[in-house]
């Protein structure tokens, strides 16, 4: 009994000092404050645009709202630091004011920008270079005391889709986030979330030997994201558009939640909730 709760997977998070429940999966909805993001509909243009997308996702049933100022698309253009903050700080100063209660998760890799955006109201950090990119993240979160979302990335976003190669995809994966789960728990970082990275640094068969065995990342018992939001890997073998997409997105968020998903990484805040109220009938 006592080696079974020892090694019970962690299905909360504690934010801001309130514990969220993650062993009913929760949605995160992505607000792109990006001229270039992949999917064109997520771009948002400005303060008023992000506070209705906001509004619409909580009203769909959203816990998180990620907010990103650096597009992380394939060969997306690479911006300083200075351009990411001038686009996020304000639209999260707005979603503040005008919904106090509400979780952001600011998407980037700079623990700069992690910094100030936390110390502007922020509460999660979601780092898809799981702080390959700047060394100083990993100290930096664990003085924010904020979750941490690590994502798997081969390579940069400028190059990640150049010839991507794994001996094994899913051991070279968990390898990586061993090393990285260690890392985090000497510096005594625990509210910690996996993201195996689908479409960053991997073929289409990478995102798909990867999203079959899911599961696999239970060994570290922390909750994993999945965020499969209309990418290529639904598109391309579907021969249509990211606009075209949904359908292929919740079958596949269906499948993640099915292998253990705790977090939906979304465009379409609706969808992926039907997704998981459908999912808890089969339990």
């Amino acid at each position: 009994m006592i080696e079974k709760n020892f090694f019970k997977p962690k299905q909360s998070i504690n934010v801001k000092g309130k514990l969220i429940d993650l062993s009913s999966p929760k949605v995160m909805g992505i607000l792109n404050i990006t001229p270039d993001s992949f999917y064109s509909n997520s771009r948002t243009k400005s303060v008023n645009d992000a506070l209705t997308k906001t509004e619409q996702y909580l009203k769909e049933g959203a816990t998180f709202i990620d907010v990103g100022g650096y597009s992380s698309r394939p060969g997306a253009k690479n911006i300083a630091a200075e351009e990411e903050l001038s686009r996020l700080v304000p639209i999260i100063k707005s979603l503040i004011n005008a919904f106090p209660e509400v979780i952001i998760s600011v998407d980037t890799f700079r623990a700069r920008v992690a910094e100030e955006c936390v110390y502007v109201g922020a509460s999660i950090i979601n780092d898809i270079s799981a702080g390959d990119m700047d060394e100083l993240m990993f100290k930096t979160i664990a003085k924010l005391k904020v979750p941490y979302i690590m994502m798997h990335m081969q390579g940069t976003p400028q190059n990640m889709q150049q010839n991507p190669n794994y001996k094994n995809v899913l051991l070279d994966v968990i390898d990586y986030f061993s090393n990285k789960v260690s890392e985090l728990t000497a510096l005594k970082i625990h509210d910690v979330i996996i993201d195996p990275g689908f479409g960053f640094g991997k073929t289409i068969e990478h995102n798909y030997e990867l999203l079959n065995q899911l599961e696999a990342f239970k060994i570290f018992k922390l909750p994993i994201l999945a965020g499969v939001s209309r990418k290529g890997m639904i598109h391309k073998v579907l021969e249509s558009k990211a606009e075209e997409a949904l359908n292929g997105t919740s079958v596949l968020n269906t499948i993640a939640l099915q292998k253990g998903a705790g977090i939906l990484r979304v465009h379409d805040v609706k969808e992926a909730m039907e997704c998981i109220k459908l999912v808890a009938m089969l339990k």
